[in-house]
């Protein structure tokens, strides 16, 4: 008995070990406007606040964002114009808590005394054993917007676990999900 539980118990560590091993890094989604002509757009500005500046000033996190946002266009050939921008960038990151609940079968005996045979008797049985895990879910979202036409042309979101970060940790994690956010841009600036 004790023999199978320790074997049930390495193989749910091991389960929820691949399932962490998997879970790495944020899930990217993206959507663009199908009749949007992205040939035509060559500069871009940022929104004044941005979404992500909910207080209306800028936090380090938000100039950190800013900047990655602005590294990853410019690599892309857009230019950065406050007078006349084509796109306007507007960044919004929010958090949640979340919980998983991991519901695994065991099986248990139990042991009693039968009074027809005389003598103790086992009897197995399943049960449900359920493990609740708290996380932290963050989300990030990068907005492209027609200036002109005041319309949503493209949209990235990065969707992941949260961990507890030192500063310099946490702006090397913002720079490497927004360079996954764009690693989906497919457009260069003024490419037909």
């Amino acid at each position: 008995m004790a023999v199978r539980t320790a074997a049930l118990r390495l193989v749910l560590l091991l389960v929820v070990a691949l399932v962490a091993g998997c879970a790495t890094g944020p899930r990217i989604t993206t959507d663009a406007d199908p009749s949007a002509d992205f040939s035509r757009y060559r500069t871009f500005a940022f929104y004044e606040p941005l979404a992500v500046e909910t207080k209306g000033y800028a936090t380090p996190s938000s100039n950190r964002m800013k900047a990655a946002a602005r590294r990853e266009l410019e690599a892309r050939g857009y230019v950065y114009d406050e007078a006349r921008p084509e796109l306007l960038v507007n960044i919004n990151a929010y958090i949640n808590e979340r919980q998983d609940v991991i519901s695994t079968p065991q099986l248990q005996y139990r042991t009693y005394y039968n009074y027809r045979y005389n003598s103790y008797v086992s009897s197995a049985f399943w049960v449900d054993r359920n493990d609740v895990y708290n996380y932290t879910e963050g989300t990030l979202n990068i907005d492209l917007v027609d200036s002109l036409a005041k319309q949503l042309v493209w949209e990235g979101v990065a969707v992941g676990r949260m961990a507890n970060t030192k500063p310099a940790q946490r702006d090397t994690r913002i720079d490497s999900t927004i360079a996954e956010i764009f690693a989906q841009y497919p457009h260069r600036a003024g490419a037909r």
